[in-house]
């Protein structure tokens, strides 16, 4: 295991972004069909805020409702806005950060993803998962 291999060889490059404005059931649905657990927020191109899924179940019955039970959900998403539950003061690294200083800055904080941003501008995301999935090829 190299000890300065960058973080872009682990990060996500598909970025899944929202917009402060768009609508948190929009969020939920880009979490399922994703299958991802996190999606920053972006004002053209720059990140602004990070969303989890986890943020969306501590305003919601996301998984306590049937699929077809909507309605409580919409009720309940309508009285929050994204700008209200993302999280605001996001960390984010650089594509040349070493997969090393990520792990660091992982273990440290209570955050599962980091934003991978170049002169301003996103250009992937790296998560404790990608850091796992790293981990197990190297052994």
């Amino acid at each position: 295991m190299r000890n300065t291999e960058p973080v872009s060889t682990i990060m996500s490059t598909n970025i899944i972004a929202l917009n402060r404005t768009d609508e948190l059931e929009t969020a939920e649905l880009l979490f399922k069909r994703h299958n991802i657990r996190h999606i920053p927020v972006v004002k053209e191109g720059v990140v602004i805020g990070m969303l989890s899924y986890t943020d969306l179940l501590r305003i919601s019955f996301a998984d306590a409702v049937d699929e077809t039970e909507t309605e409580i959900e919409a009720l309940v998403y309508n009285m929050f806005t994204i700008d209200q539950v993302m999280a605001k003061n996001v960390v984010t690294v650089n594509s040349n950060a070493t997969i090393k200083e990520v792990a660091q800055i992982l273990a440290q904080k209570e955050f599962h993803a980091l934003p991978v941003v170049d002169n301003g501008s996103i250009v992937g995301i790296v998560t404790t998962t990608d850091l796992i999935n790293y981990l197990l090829k190297q052994l």
